[in-house]
Formats: C-alpha cells, sequence, structure tokens
C-alpha cells in the first residue's frame, strides 16, 4: 500500500499532541487522513440564528453570541441554576440550565457560543438549551487541562482560512454555515474547529495528489474534483455545495464497493477455468416433460442466463432472486441436471435442516423415475447412516446432493461436484457458501433468496455476482387475504383463528418478542403462548417456539406442526423462511409495528400454500420504527440506545427515516407484490437496515452514498469498476496505482478476506 502524508499519525498535527491524540483515537482517528473524513454530520444556515434582540417568550430559537457573565443561582426549593448571559449586537439574554451545574465548568466568560432552546419567561426572557455549543474560546487557545464535553450536540462554526476567530459579538454573516462533527467528553466542538483551522489547507493539497478521476470521466457524471469536496465538506460555501460534495464522495463508495466486488467476481468466475457442461438435454428434456405445469416465462428466461453460463468455459457465480413461491427450486433442479447431464455432481445447502428435507423431498416428487440418485447429508445423522451417504457422495453414485451445513464438515469429499447452489444465502456467513464453491474443479455456484430487494440495491450488496431476477408469479397461485387490525379487535382476530381451526386448518401466532419487558409494551411470545391454551385455544394442540431453543426442539416442534400433530404454533420471526406447511391457512402477527415490511412479506408467505387460499391479519398497536425484535434478548430493537440528531435539510437522506408505522402497514395491506414491498420498505426504512453484520464481505459502512439519492451512480460505478478489473485485474499498471492504494485503504480487511489483489 502507498503510504503518504495524510497517512502519517494524527498526533503530528499541528495542534494535537500525544495526549488529544490518545482521545482522537478513541474516536477512531488514528491518521491525518482520519481527521480529513472525520466529517460533519449536520449543517445548520446561519440564517436560521435569531438576533438576540428577536427572540420572544414561546420562539424556539438559535442564538451566538459572547458570555458577558455567568453563575450558580439557587432557588429556595433547593434547586441549582447555572445562568449565563449571551451579547450580540442587537442586545443580552439570559441562558437557564435548571439542575445542570456542571455546564458552569464548561462555559467560560468571553467564550463565544451558540445556544438552541425554547424562550420562556422567568424575571424576564430566558433561553432553556437543549443544546450548546463553544464556537471558540476567550482566548481561542486549548485549556491546560483535558477539555471538557459540552451538553449534547455540538457544532462548530464556519472555518475560515486563518485561524483567528470572529468577533465574538459580531452576528453570523449571511450565508454562513455552521457544522456539527461527532464529537466526545474530551474532544468537543471547538477543538475540531481549531484542528480543522490549523491543519484543513494542508490536508486538503495533499488530497489534490491523490485524484484518480481524469477530468472528462468527472465532467461526464457532475463529479468535483476529491479536493474540492473533501473542502466544502469542512468549509461549506452554501448547502447546496454540501450536496454536491456528498455526490462526489458517494460517488467514490459505490465506485471502491464496486471494484471489490469486481475482483471478487474476475477471481471467482476467470482466474481459474471453469467447467464447460454438454448440455445433452437426456434429463432436462425428461423434466420438461413430466412436470405437471408449464414454467414461466420468468422462469424460462432465468433459465436461459444460467444454461449460458454453465455451458461456457466461465465460472458461474449467479444470485437468483425472487418472491416466495415464484418457482427458484424449479429453476435450480434443472440446472442440476445439467451439471448431472455433463458427468458431475450438484448439491444445494439449505440454512435448515427441515428445509433441507423439503427440498429432498420436493425434488424427489419432480424427478419421477428419472435415473437420478439423490442423497441427503444431515447435521443430526451420525453413525453407519452417516457413514453410507457419505460414502456414496464421495464415490459418485449420488448425482444430486442436499444438506445443511453438514455439506461443507470436515470428511465430507465429493466425487466431482459441478454445481453448488445455496438457498436462502442470507443465512450463511461469506466462509461458509466459500467452503460449498471453493473445491477443485471449481463448481459454478448458484445463489438463491427469496426475500426480494430493488435492483439498485441488491447491484450494491451483491456487485460481484450476476443477478438473475424471477419476477412473475406461476399463474393459479392462491391468494392471501391479508387484513389489518387494531387490538381492541383481538378477540374477533382468534374467533377467526378458531373457524379454521375448526375446519381441520392449522395457525400461525407470531409475537416481536420471547418474553415481557418492563421497558417495551409488547405481547410476548412466552406469556401470550401460557394464557392462549388456558383461555381462547383452551382444548387446542398449541406449541411455542422461538430463537433460544436448540435446533433440534426446534425442528421437533416443526416436523410436528408440519405433520398435523399441532393446530397453533406460537412463534417469533423463526419460522419467517423456509417452512412450508400447505394445511396452514392463517397467520396472525401481533404488534406488527415492530417488523419491517420484507419482514412481513415473508411471514405472510407461510401461508396460502395449498389448496385454499390464507388469510394473514396484522395487528398493530400503533407507530414506530422499522427496528424489528432482538431475539436473543427478547426485546425490540426500538430499545437499543441509538444516538438522536436533529438534521439540516442538506443532511437529511431522500425518503429515509423512521415513519408512522401506518405508512408501511397501508403498503402491506395493499400489495402482496415481493419487488413493491421491498422498493416501499427500502424508501420508508432507508438503506440502514438493510446493511448489517450479516452482510459480510459487503458494504456495512456507505456513509455518503444513499442507494435512492444516488442510484444514477450506482450503474456508472460499477461498469467503471468491472471494466477496470478485466483490463488490468491486480491493478498493477502503474496508471492504477492510485486506486489500488485507496481500495486497499478501504477495504484491507475485505481484501484479505477474498484474496483480492
Amino acid at each position: 500500500m502507498i503510504v503518504g502524508p495524510l497517512d502519517k499519525p494524527v498526533q503530528f498535527l499541528k495542534g494535537v499532541g500525544p495526549r488529544r491524540a490518545e482521545h482522537l483515537q478513541r474516536m477512531g482517528i488514528l491518521t491525518a487522513r482520519d481527521l480529513l473524513h472525520h466529517v460533519p454530520r449536520r449543517y445548520d444556515d446561519a440564517s436560521t440564528i435569531t438576533p438576540v434582540a428577536l427572540a420572544q417568550v414561546g420562539m424556539d430559537v438559535t442564538v451566538a453570541g459572547e458570555v458577558r457573565s455567568k453563575g450558580i443561582v439557587p432557588t429556595r426549593s433547593g434547586l441549582r441554576i447555572f445562568q449565563a448571559v449571551i451579547r450580540d449586537d442587537s442586545g443580552l439574554i439570559t441562558c437557564a440550565w435548571p439542575g445542570q451545574t456542571w455546564v458552569e465548568r464548561n462555559v467560560r466568560k468571553g467564550d463565544r457560543i451558540l445556544v438552541t432552546g425554547p424562550v420562556r419567561h422567568f424575571h424576564g426572557r430566558q433561553i432553556q438549551p437543549r443544546e450548546y455549543v463553544i464556537l471558540a474560546r476567550a482566548s481561542d487557545a486549548a485549556p491546560a487541562g483535558p477539555p471538557s464535553a459540552t451538553h449534547t450536540t455540538h457544532t462548530t462554526p464556519p472555518i475560515s482560512p486563518s485561524p483567528s476567530p470572529p468577533s465574538p459579538s459580531a452576528p453570523p454573516s449571511p450565508g454562513t454555515i455552521f457544522a456539527t462533527y461527532p464529537a466526545s467528553e474530551e474532544l468537543p466542538q471547538w477543538i475540531f474547529r481549531r484542528l480543522f483551522e490549523l491543519n484543513l489547507d494542508t490536508l486538503i493539497g495533499q488530497v489534490a495528489r491523490e485524484e484518480y478521476l481524469a477530468a472528462p470521466e468527472r465532467d461526464a457524471l457532475g463529479l468535483m474534483e476529491l479536493s474540492a469536496a473533501l473542502r466544502d465538506l469542512h468549509r461549506p460555501p452554501s448547502l447546496a455545495r454540501v450536496e454536491t460534495a456528498r455526490r462526489r464522495l458517494a460517488f467514490d463508495e459505490l465506485f471502491f464497493l464496486a471494484l471489490m466486488q469486481a475482483s471478487v467476481r474476475h477471481r471467482a468466475t476467470r482466474e481459474r477455468p471453469g467447467i464447460a457442461f454438454a448440455r445433452t438435454n437426456r434429463l432436462i428434456r425428461a423434466l420438461h416433460g413430466t412436470l405437471p405445469f408449464a414454467l414461466t416465462g420468468a422462469q424460462t428466461a432465468v433459465l436461459r442466463e444460467i444454461y449460458t453460463d454453465m455451458t461456457s468455459g466461465r465460472r458461474m457465480n449467479r444470485m437468483l432472486q425472487g418472491d416466495v413461491g415464484c418457482g427458484k427450486t424449479v429453476v435450480a433442479l434443472f440446472a442440476m441436471l445439467l451439471a448431472v447431464e455433463g458427468g458431475c455432481q450438484a448439491a444445494l445447502m439449505a440454512p435448515t435442516e427441515i428445509l433441507a428435507e423439503q427440498h429432498a423431498s420436493g425434488i424427489r416428487r419432480l424427478l419421477g423415475d428419472l435415473p437420478v440418485e439423490l442423497e441427503t447429508l444431515l447435521g443430526s445423522v451420525t453413525g453407519r447412516r452417516r457413514d453410507r451417504a457419505r460414502a456414496r457422495v464421495a464415490g459418485g453414485e449420488a448425482h444430486l446432493v442436499v444438506g445443511t451445513h453438514a455439506l461443507i464438515q470436515e470428511g465430507v469429499e465429493f466425487a466431482t461436484l459441478g454445481l453448488a447452489v445455496v438457498d436462502e444465502q442470507h443465512r450463511f456467513g461469506v466462509r461458509q457458501r466459500l467452503a460449498l464453491a471453493e473445491r477443485d474443479p471449481r463448481p459454478d455456484t448458484l445463489l438463491m433468496s427469496a426475500t426480494p430487494i430493488p435492483r439498485s440495491l441488491a447491484m450494491t450488496l451483491h456487485g460481484e455476482l450476476d443477478l438473475s431476477t424471477i419476477d412473475e408469479l406461476p399463474p393459479g397461485r392462491l391468494e392471501v387475504t391479508t387484513r389489518l387490525a387494531g387490538p381492541g379487535e383481538r378477540p374477533a382476530v382468534l374467533r377467526e383463528v378458531c373457524r379454521h381451526l375448526d375446519r381441520g386448518r392449522q395457525a400461525y401466532l407470531v409475537y416481536p418478542a420471547i418474553e415481557e419487558s418492563e421497558r417495551a409494551d409488547l405481547l410476548a411470545a412466552e406469556a401470550e403462548f401460557e394464557r392462549l391454551r388456558r383461555e381462547e385455544l383452551a382444548g387446542r394442540r398449541v406449541a411455542l417456539m422461538h430463537g433460544r431453543m436448540k435446533g433440534g426442539e426446534q425442528d421437533r416442534i416443526m416436523r410436528a406442526f408440519q405433520a398435523g400433530e399441532l393446530d397453533v404454533l406460537v412463534a417469533t420471526t423463526v419460522i419467517e423462511v423456509g417452512i412450508d406447511v400447505p394445511n396452514a391457512t392463517v397467520m396472525v402477527i401481533e404488534n406488527a409495528e415492530r417488523f419491517g415490511l420484507s419482514q412481513l412479506h415473508q411471514l405472510r408467505g407461510r401461508v396460502g400454500r395449498g389448496t385454499e387460499g390464507g388469510l394473514c391479519v396484522v395487528i398493530s398497536a400503533g407507530s414506530a420504527d422499522d427496528a424489528g425484535p432482538d431475539e436473543t434478548s427478547g426485546r425490540p430493537a426500538t430499545d437499543r440506545p441509538a444516538a438522536r440528531r436533529p438534521l439540516a435539510a442538506a443532511d437529511r437522506p431522500a425518503a429515509t427515516g423512521p415513519r408512522p408505522a401506518t405508512d408501511r402497514l397501508e403498503v402491506f395491506v395493499r400489495t402482496a407484490d415481493g419487488f413493491e414491498i421491498a422498493a416501499a420498505d427500502l424508501a420508508i426504512r432507508g438503506q440502514g437496515d438493510f446493511f448489517g453484520a450479516e452482510q459480510h464481505g459487503h458494504s456495512a459502512d456507505l456513509r455518503f452514498a444513499d442507494i435512492v439519492k444516488h442510484e444514477d451512480l450506482i450503474r456508472p460505478a460499477r461498469d467503471r469498476a468491472r471494466s477496470l478489473i478485466d483490463a488490468d485485474p491486480q491493478l498493477s499498471d502503474a496508471r492504477h496505482q492510485l486506486v489500488r492504494a485507496h481500495l486497499e485503504r478501504r477495504y484491507a480487511d475485505r481484501v484479505k478476506l477474498f484474496g483480492v489483489g
């Protein structure tokens, strides 16, 4: 990796030193580059600053001025209030912090501060600040001891080229932008302001030497220079320029993510030759002849893409996504038969034993009398049965192998594995998926997902994969009726459930939490299970299943439900994926406001899989954010602490952030189209919830790129990345050294994981 001046330790920057460097390191700022990329998270236009003389009782204002006096005032009730009088050119006003005397240690006479809060009347006008910011110290220098924190949100003033501060009482000039940085107890806003005053111009000068995009490329995409973008983030002349700067940095994020993925894709598909399967149609045509239904146009189109990959000499590395019930497994079976026709084996790995058994059963049924041997490998199978199954796989007697993680355990050998299919691929880690695909000869890989996501998001999350989409459901698929109910309608809903049970059908009751919590007013699976079987469901066969149970216990309960030995399954979201019980016709989801749209859609997909349509009732107790439950703790995710911040218009991503639950649930009730639901989910929740720990190897840290706002940049970033890697896979050309250095700095851990470069 190229190491330049921006990579030197932050300690050696002006105004830092060893002690402050320790504080910066605790915030993840280790180098000069890290400081430069410690960008503001909020901007306020000075036009929102109210002159003190115009701050009237009842208003909510932001004022800026010099601290003229301060002190602690006791009250008769014993409450102590810190007060500071601030002045701007229009007059004086008192700021009061009841019960927060510690603020007195932070605010000094002569400091220039900015305060935000309501104006109230108490012996005259008073502002009671919700937040305050020290814009400049009286001496404009760091104190001798460690700096103290400001109270809540911190904001910096505009940074002038010269380190000299503005006049303490001067009002902000028109167009002035106040920027809020992430701060800490040891490093309040005024310190970051000082550090950027002392170092920004020098750092920006270094950035100019690292520009990797030529002017024609920037102009074609409407992007500014990298150095100008970073300067405008810290020293914005206008809010519009902040957005332009963020767009350039968004492209960089998308491009280098796509570059890493393109390198992974190149290694997976081109560096080592794949298997050019010979298509004889001996099995494929026979399967077409025995299917009790015709393939949809979407299935046929996807199969054409898969066959093209598999019959070429290039390894297939493809993602197949489609809605619940669209027929992905049938498509995978045709691909597996092509591998068998070519003299190889094919394996299908599923995340749970019950799903693996469902696949094996369905495939056997579809194969009928075709001369194809199928074997299952499950973790629960041990002893001679396991040894016999492994021997059939290793000897090539088993043409198709369906299993769980047992497929990648030590001791499992294939005679010639030609195709690896991974179902519900998001349930596996990257290394688990690679363990099945990284065999010799290297098999083609087909990853399947029943959770549709918008194409723009798929290109970002799975840019190393070719994408196939089944966007058409088979004709005649029965409809699931969806209804929204309030808590007061719960007795009527349960009576409807009982009517289904009286007809010999089965039901799911889904809850967001395992156990009750004092911190959240949620119905919990454990408590409701006990209550229901005593009251509304007395005499019914009811079981409880949740994520804290061991896998074997979950499988036992699910098998009993599948076999019709249970009437009602009370559960958390462990039933979300892969459970196929045709006799289950009704699903009730409690506290539906706590679930994301895509999660609700997956749950709804568990019913209506038999000969009659299904019913899904979502019971909503009100509005909440989109965070789902935390099944490990039994608490809703919204109970976990989260940083709260106000957003300026320039800082607010388009179509993101919490929305009333009714927005989400109305979409859910209106449509059963998984792709429409996924698009609405992205618009309502924003992209943040889509980038999580489960996406190992993908970007969990897009700070600037917004999938909705910057959708027009995704394809150019991907196309440029793929063209670059196709031309220079190792980025070894001298012209690409800057690009390679940027890639290694951004994705060092992923580069190591995938062996990129």
